[in-house]
């Protein structure tokens, strides 16, 4: 294995990956794992909060709404915070948004109250350093608050699925859904943190059907997109067909495709 990846030339793939499609019409059927995941941060009012990796937004608008403040989010692709930015101005909610890498944060230390992030983060390719970056931004006694797709789950089948076409992970780098493991938790944020309280739970995405769901991807989300250009004209009816067995063995339920992703909802305290 690769010691030394090139982890700039790794994060700037990712970002025309992520720049590809339209990510906000995805995050719009995870709206509610935000919100899940402000209230169990308890935000107050006058705190200040950091949606990392923030997408169109969907943390960094849930928290606003709590803290009376306004809330902060950033994420590498600029059409996704132009998108949060219109939602946030919808709502007349005060949300700044900053184009920003998870992995070099632009803030002081210790300049939030919380710091969040909804399957975001757990994306980027050093591990250890986005650990560092979100307890180096959060308070002492503050909160840390993560949503990701747990290894065991059927997200982690998926992204399986895919690696078996296109690829794993790069040399060098360990596979994202490690987030959604309460011991990697432990071991990237280490004694970093005093208390840590993970939930399983699960994101219901409705499609009516296998099709529906394969078009709406192949429209709008990046990796997915990434994945049909890889295998090219002769690679794409076996993805397409092994996508398909997935999600009918997973999805099927009344004449639907109901699909129930299981992820890890995560509260740390800062120490």
């Amino acid at each position: 294995m690769t010691t030394n990846p090139d982890l700039a030339a790794i994060t700037a793939a990712q970002q025309r990956t992520w720049s590809d499609g339209d990510f906000s019409m995805v995050a719009s059927m995870i709206v509610n794992v935000a919100e899940s995941l402000a209230e169990a941060l308890a935000i107050l009012p006058d705190e200040r909060v950091l949606d990392v990796a923030c997408g169109s937004g969907n943390g960094a608008i849930a928290a606003a709404r709590r803290s009376w403040v306004g809330a902060v989010g950033c994420d590498f692709v600029p059409a996704l915070l132009e998108r949060g930015r219109e939602r946030a101005a919808a709502e007349r909610l005060a949300v700044d948004f900053v184009e920003a890498d998870a992995q070099e944060l632009p803030f002081e230390d210790g300049s939030f109250d919380v710091a969040m992030s909804i399957f975001g983060a757990m994306f980027a390719p050093d591990q250890e350093r986005t650990a560092a970056e979100l307890l180096r931004v959060t308070k002492p006694g503050g909160r840390i608050g993560m949503a990701n797709w747990t290894p065991d789950g059927s997200l982690g089948e998926f992204f399986a699925l895919l690696a078996r076409h296109v690829g794993g992970p790069p040399p060098g780098t360990v596979p994202p859904v490690l987030w959604g493991s309460e011991a990697r938790l432990r071991e990237l944020f280490g004694d970093g943190i005093t208390d840590l309280r993970v939930e399983r739970r699960v994101s219901r995405q409705a499609f009516r059907s296998a099709d529906h769901y394969l078009e709406f991807f192949r429209s709008y989300f990046g990796p997915i997109r990434a994945a049909f250009d890889k295998v090219g004209p002769e690679g794409a009816p076996a993805l397409e067909a092994d996508m398909r067995a997935y999600l009918e063995r997973v999805g099927n339920r009344d004449g639907a495709l109901v699909l129930e992703p299981e992820y890890l909802q995560v509260v740390a305290i800062r120490a």
